[in-house]
């Protein structure tokens, strides 16, 4: 503590990691809040609330000795963000923010305090850099697990009614797949898509393009067997949005999911025009996915009202659909009309896995 007296240094270094043990213990108590009583998350709420016990046996008597709130110049600085908060999610990031801020504080002038304390705070920061990855795509992911009915944008002339009417009729997961349109035309669609869908409580995903998905502030991307790796989209995206991959067979399947993709598409179950010059994979790839696909999953290609059943008896439980939503007369009644179905599979496989518990 060269330059400064010895007393003094050692006063201020004791009231830095006073405040910022305290700043930590206040954010995380914050976020636990939100896990428990926002997402019902025992898991999160408890890495919350073990970090703040571990923070808690830091704060010792002569940290908390040093405290000066009177003397404390910091104590009438503020900044017009910290007034409001817009929603659920910058409360979040803004306190995560926080503790992150204060951890990094804690590993630095921490050394000067005890020798294991910088490497102790620093795994906690990625601790909880962990957290706030797993947290705030914690929604997206649910909502996507909740999703039985996919739908896949074609070419149309009246696009955004057609996606209202199906958004209507209970809809939650919408792809803007767009093959001819100039860039600014996408963009234009995409941002009405996005707003359109998130006014209903839907994920909206763009089909290959991780720019768009960006520009428009998406909920994420669908990449086909050609477009740029997972790992890529990731870096681009971030942790929080949703990354599908298009699959045709077990292959492409397993290295979807060693690449980390939080959804894939399984097709084309039969011959359609949308994936022109590509033989239908069938069910057996249907029932290959039933037994292996751990994450979820949406049969795609050539899906109708006419071949649903076959599809979900053969072991779907999710579909994705094109044409027959985009060319359906009454969307809105289609999409129910899906849903409903996708929902009496379900309660059935619940009811028959059920009878083979009490009645093995």
């Amino acid at each position: 503590m060269q330059g400064f007296s010895l007393s003094v240094a050692q006063n201020a270094v004791f009231r830095i990691l006073d405040a910022n043990l305290d700043r930590a213990r206040e954010g995380l108590r914050i976020l636990e809040e939100w896990c428990r009583f926002g997402l019902n998350n025992s898991s999160f709420a408890a890495e919350c609330k073990e970090m703040r016990q571990e923070l808690a046996k830091w704060h010792s008597p002569e940290l908390r000795a040093a405290r000066d709130t009177l003397g404390d110049v910091g104590t009438a600085l503020s900044h017009p963000q910290e007034e409001r908060r817009a929603s659920i999610t910058d409360l979040l990031q803004a306190n995560f923010s926080r503790v992150e801020e204060a951890l990094r504080v804690l590993e630095e002038y921490g050394k000067l305090y005890h020798p294991q304390m910088g490497s102790i705070f620093k795994q906690m920061r990625y601790r909880v850099y962990n957290l706030e990855s797993s947290l705030m795509a914690y929604p997206r992911h649910q909502l996507l697990q909740r999703s039985g009915l996919y739908l896949v944008t074609s070419a149309a002339e009246h696009l955004f009614t057609i996606v209202e009417a199906a958004l209507q009729g209970g809809l939650t997961l919408v792809q803007y797949r767009d093959k001819e349109s100039e860039d600014c035309e996408r963009l234009r669609n995409a941002k009405i898509l996005c707003n359109l869908c998130h006014r209903y409580g839907a994920l909206f995903i763009i089909n290959d393009r991780v720019d768009l998905a960006l520009a428009v502030d998406a909920d994420g991307v669908h990449l086909g067997q050609q477009d740029v790796p997972i790992a890529m989209a990731r870096q681009m995206l971030g942790p929080a949005r949703v990354i599908g991959r298009s699959t045709t067979n077990a292959e492409e399947l397993q290295k979807a999911l060693d690449e980390g993709a939080d959804y894939v598409g399984v097709g084309p179950v039969f011959e359609t025009p949308t994936k022109q010059g590509k033989a239908a994979a069938g069910f057996e790839y249907v029932s290959y996915a039933a037994q292996n696909c751990p994450i979820p999953w949406f049969a795609i290609g050539g899906i109708d009202m006419t071949n649903l059943n076959d599809v979900l008896g053969a072991g779907a439980q999710r579909v994705a659909v094109v044409r027959a939503i985009m060319q359906a007369e009454q969307p809105t009644l289609v999409t129910q009309y899906f849903i409903s179905q996708l929902n009496r599979f379900q309660t059935m496989r619940y009811l028959k896995s059920s009878e083979s518990v009490i009645n093995p």
